[in-house]
C-alpha cells in the first residue's frame, strides 16, 4: 500500500519511500531525476524513465528562468531525486526547493529505487 506523500514545506526536503516513488513514477505523477555523474550512470545504469541531470548542472537545468532549463522539469509538478547514496540528491533537492519547486523528494540512492521495485535501464 502506498504511504501518503507529504510535499516538502519551506526549506525541508522529505524522503520518499522508494516503493511510493516507483508507483508514482509509473503512474506519471512524479518526475524522477538522477543527479549522478555520467560515468556512474554508464557503469550502473539509471532508474527507468529518469532524467539524467548531473549535480554540477542542476542549477542551470532546473532554474525556470534559465534558457538551458530541461523541458521535462516543471516546478508545479512533483520531483524526486536520487544519486548513489542520497547525499547529493538531498543537496540537489534543496536547490529545487529554493528555486520554487512545490513538491521535492529525495529517494536516496539508486539501490533504494531498485529495492523499492524500480527497474534499472542501461
Amino acid at each position: 500500500m502506498l504511504n501518503f506523500l507529504r510535499p516538502s514545506g519551506g526549506n525541508r526536503v522529505e524522503r520518499i519511500a522508494p516503493q511510493d516513488a516507483v508507483a508514482k513514477a509509473k503512474a506519471g505523477e512524479l518526475t524522477v531525476v538522477d543527479v549522478r555523474e555520467g560515468m556512474e550512470v554508464k557503469s550502473s545504469g539509471k532508474a527507468k524513465g529518469a532524467l539524467h541531470i548531473p549535480l554540477a548542472t542542476i542549477r542551470m537545468k532546473a532554474d525556470p528562468s534559465s534558457p538551458e532549463k530541461h523541458p521535462d522539469l516543471d516546478p508545479a509538478k512533483p520531483v524526486a531525486l536520487y544519486c548513489a547514496s542520497g547525499g547529493r540528491s538531498a543537496g540537489a533537492a534543496q536547490m529545487l526547493v529554493q528555486m520554487g519547486y512545490a513538491e521535492v523528494y529525495n529517494i536516496g540512492g539508486l539501490g533504494d529505487w531498485h529495492a523499492g521495485g524500480g527497474e534499472i535501464e542501461r
